[in-house]
């Protein structure tokens, strides 16, 4: 299979002038070792992966080091966390640029380890699966916003994939890529793999059967808000099991946690995070929906959709080195208040898909798999225009609708493909 170009190559190559050490991290199989021999390939390649080689950077990191000098890559380094504090006597004796890249599936563990050896010296970048963008080798490489600046942008290279529903059913692992590989195999080996690996080394998990299908209760869920309890319930286990078991999903890069908005003002706003799968191949997968056809057309339809295009936004960010974390939530709550024709004041329930902030204004999303878009599927934006400080900025509503259009002023439908 030829490689794929991916978006992070161009910023790599300028952390590699910037910072003495470059951290690349990521879930499991989304090219992070080939990424980094593609873009450096003069470089000595290292992985930890080797048991003698992991010995000795646990054991003996100063002659690891001395005998691996810098221009270096190191790969799957979490498995060495005592390496860092030598790495940091490295940088510290050095003014080069570049002499350390680390890659690693593990964010959890390398975070704690980058923030107490290498705070200041490190600069890090997130390798998340293909993107659409990447899939289709469309070299734009900005986030996503919802506003006609950014319409104007993208129209110049997206393009309509074929089938939408085969690209989300397919996932974005690079290796899916390749027509010849069969896709229930890939994954039945991706999950016993990861199960065996990192779920054993992030916690004690005595019995792999339930957190298998602890892990298809979770899938079962993307695109809800998170409840602990309903998770505990069908999988026979308390909810304190549960939540350690979603750290454990949520550190190795299989699912996020889309926080809620946060105001003083919308005090009826519900507090719990929404659950999303990072690749939606796995959670089809884990579900059973074993073909591009019976999942366009089933009951998980909706929610698979709204996933994929939460991952797609979330990889625009990421690969242009930002952090989404800072960008990105939702809402659902009961701020919003009718009068019924007897005159009580009643409230509402109602929920915006996604609110992306940027310079304090508020760009509000609505997800629909329709090919049609319609005002009143914004009907719970107006709700953002309470908050003191924030400006509501242009809302949209991305869907599988053939072209971008105005719905109303300051409202667009935005493609799928567009992201």
């Amino acid at each position: 299979m030829d490689y794929i170009p991916r978006a992070l190559e161009n910023r790599l190559r300028k952390y590699e002038k910037t910072y003495k050490a470059i951290l690349l991290t990521g879930p499991r199989q989304t090219g992070k070792s080939t990424l980094l021999k593609k873009v450096f390939p003069s470089r000595k390649y290292i992985s930890l992966d080797d048991p003698f080689l992991e010995q000795q950077a646990r054991e003996a990191g100063s002659m690891f080091l001395t005998l691996n000098p810098p221009p270096v890559t190191i790969d799957e380094v979490q498995r060495a966390g005592e390496l860092f504090r030598y790495l940091k006597i490295k940088c510290d004796e050095s003014e080069e640029k570049g002499l350390f890249c680390l890659s690693g599936s593990q964010p959890f563990h390398l975070m704690q380890n980058v923030s107490e050896s290498l705070s200041g010296r490190i600069g890090i970048l997130e390798l998340s699966g293909l993107s659409m963008r990447e899939s289709m080798r469309d070299p734009f490489n900005e986030h996503f916003l919802p506003t006609p600046e950014y319409v104007a942008k993208r129209r110049e290279s997206a393009r309509n994939p074929a089938n939408i529903w085969e690209m989300i059913h397919r996932g974005g692992y690079p290796e899916l890529q390749d027509a010849h590989k069969e896709w229930s195999a890939f994954y039945s080996d991706y999950v016993k793999t990861y199960m065996e690996r990192d779920v054993r080394e992030l916690a004690a998990v005595q019995d792999l059967n339930i957190f298998r299908q602890f892990m298809i209760a979770a899938a079962a869920r993307t695109g809800e808000i998170l409840n602990y309890t309903s998770i505990a319930s069908e999988i026979g286990k308390d909810v304190t099991t549960v939540k350690n078991w979603i750290s454990i999903l949520e550190t190795s890069g299989i699912i996020y946690l889309l926080e809620p908005y946060t105001s003083n003002v919308l005090k009826r706003a519900i507090k719990s995070p929404k659950l999303y799968f990072r690749d939606t191949g796995l959670a089809c997968y884990l579900t059973r929906w074993l073909t591009p056809e019976t999942l366009a057309y089933g009951a998980m339809s909706g929610p698979m959709f709204e996933t994929f295009v939460i991952s797609e936004i979330l990889k625009s960010f990421a690969n242009e080195g930002l952090d989404y974390r800072h960008f990105v939530s939702y809402y659902r709550g009961r701020d919003r208040k009718k009068v019924t024709e007897s005159h009580e004041i009643q409230e509402t329930e109602i929920e915006i898909d996604m609110i992306i902030e940027e310079n304090g204004i508020l760009y509000p999303i609505e997800i629909k798999k329709s090919t049609q878009a319609k005002a009143m599927m914004t009907s719970a934006f107006p709700i953002l225009d309470q908050i003191p400080g924030k400006k509501r900025g242009v809302g949209s509503v991305v869907c599988n609708c053939p072209d971008v259009g105005v719905l109303r002023e300051n409202l667009l439908q935005i493609p799928v493909w567009y992201i």
